[in-house]
């Protein structure tokens, strides 16, 4: 599936990329992927590039990833880990993609990477009526609290620094044990590029969303 059809939306408090499947929703309607990018895809890089570089909108993913989720990807104006700072954007975002693209409500998901992983958590702490479950990779910090949804961390060299304090703090246990727990984490030992290349195109975990709901 080619990325030429991906939109890019510059009507709302921040700018972002829509990519909707084709044909007749599922009658609960579709999925909802909300991908929060790191630190070098703020601003001033441009948005296409920026948010096709790593995550759920990488044209080397699986087409089936993109047939399966309505996947938006917001872009922070500067650069930094305070995605805390854009929550209601986000939400405001979520909501009107939700509404007009037919996005089920039930199944609508946060995943992100490096400081959109940070991100991840930091919104999640004020929006535990929203996301079904979450998904950040090889983020830089442990968060503050447990957000009390199912998690799955992707794990590379930044987050595998801390990887006793997130299983203590969260709970997680190794998907290579099981796949069946809400609490999950994955190391395949990458370096933090090669940790979002293999979690993005691993139809795993994404199936693993699929079975969380709200």
């Amino acid at each position: 599936m080619p990325l030429t059809d991906v939109q890019l939306i510059e009507s709302a408090t921040l700018p972002y990329l829509l990519s909707v499947p084709d044909g007749e929703p599922p009658a609960d309607g579709w999925p909802v992927l909300c991908f929060l990018h790191g630190y070098d895809e703020g601003a001033p890089m441009p948005i296409r590039k920026a948010l096709t570089i790593h995550g759920p909108l990488n044209p080397g993913n699986p087409e089936q990833v993109r047939q399966t989720f309505i996947v938006l990807a917001p872009q922070m104006p500067s650069k930094g880990d305070r995605w805390y700072r854009f929550a209601e954007a986000v939400r405001d975002i979520v909501a009107q993609v939700q509404k007009h693209h037919d996005g089920d409500r039930t199944r609508t998901y946060l995943t992100g990477f490096s400081f959109g992983g940070n991100g991840v958590f930091d919104l999640v702490l004020s929006q535990t009526d929203l996301w079904a479950a979450l998904w950040p990779v090889d983020l830089t910090r442990v968060p503050q609290a447990d957000p009390q949804r199912p998690i799955w961390i992707s794990i590379g060299e930044v987050t595998r620094r801390a990887t006793p304090a997130f299983i203590n703090m969260l709970g997680l246990v190794s998907a290579e044990v099981s796949l069946e727990g809400d609490r999950l984490y994955l190391d395949q030992g990458q370096d933090h590029v090669g940790a979002a290349r293999l979690a993005y195109r691993d139809m795993r975990i994404y199936e693993w969303l699929l079975a969380r709901r709200l």
